[in-house]
């Protein structure tokens, strides 16, 4: 399979503790920094309508987590939840995001659990928060998502054809509306070559469940203001667990967005730019 990044170039490199991590920042230098956080299996590739949309208005930064997309995939590398909180946390550090200039957050699918992880436990402050379909309440990870990842050894020698043709149908079952093809072909891409093959299920095996319980006793702590975001259609994470979300975190709203699924990114792209947008220029008067 072949695919270039022409069309969504990460064109700086950071040396993160889990791998090298591509990154890149759009809009105006000196304007309000959003940060967007991917989930699995994809990549910051999903956020690119989302990021061109905010980046007229703020400074938003995407980048690929180690073991996705573009950012480095190896043998023995630490892709866990646990990781993945640490290395956003050193992400804002770089970015100088650390500080008192904090950032806005928008976070989809296990990049919520990051984005939480991060906060809760590593002090990373957030001027606004918006979770997306996100992996954050017990029980999660679909009975197909569990087989990966307790046979992971052996799916791993599945023969190329038919390791794509399940990345393929996994990937796919994401969106209700159905993605675009070369969506769909720029999303399995990264998971088909010889390192991305056995980074597929290297970083399902290493994700459970304990990786949200150590903090989903503390939503009564997260700080800033939450916009929590569903897809009425998603087949993933149902549409119940954002109600049980927002009841559990202390400034929360919930907007449901109708007919998308899990991949709210692909499947109502422009709904879901609405909220986040109207969210993020909340914060601008001063509510934060």
């Amino acid at each position: 399979m072949t695919h270039t990044h022409v069309d969504w170039p990460l064109d700086q490199t950071f040396a993160s503790s889990s791998g090298a991590v591509r990154w890149a920042a759009l809009g105006p230098e000196d304007a309000d920094p959003v940060v967007l956080v991917h989930g699995t299996p994809f990549s910051s590739y999903v956020w690119r309508g989302v990021a061109r949309a905010l980046a007229r208005d703020h400074r938003v930064h995407v980048w690929d987590l180690p073991g996705y997309g573009a950012s480095e995939m190896r043998a023995g590398q630490d892709v866990s939840l646990a990781a993945q909180g640490r290395v956003l946390t050193e992400l804002l550090a770089h970015w100088g995001l650390d500080g008192e200039r904090r950032p806005a957050v928008v976070a989809h699918d296990f990049g919520g659990c990051v984005a939480l992880r991060a906060h809760l436990l590593h002090g990373a402050r957030y001027a606004r928060l918006a979770l997306v379909d996100p992996v954050a309440l017990a029980p999660w990870g679909s009975p197909a998502y569990r087989l990966l990842g307790a046979h992971a050894e052996v799916f791993a020698q599945l023969p190329p054809a038919l390791h794509e043709a399940l990345v393929r149908e996994y990937v796919g079952s994401a969106s209700h509306r159905g993605l675009h093809p070369a969506v769909l072909d720029r999303l399995v891409a990264p998971w088909c070559t010889e390192a991305g093959r056995p980074a597929f299920y290297r970083q399902i095996e290493q994700n459970d469940q304990r990786f949200t319980d150590e903090i989903q006793g503390r939503y009564g702590e997260v700080e800033p203001p939450v916009l929590v975001c569903w897809g009425t259609e998603d087949t993933w994470i149902p549409v119940a667990r954002g109600h049980e979300l927002a009841a559990l975190l202390p400034r929360a709203e919930l907007r449901l967005i109708e007919g998308a699924g899990h991949l709210v990114q692909e499947d109502a792209p422009a709904e879901l730019t609405g909220e986040v947008g109207r969210f993020l220029s909340a914060g601008l008067s001063g509510a934060h």
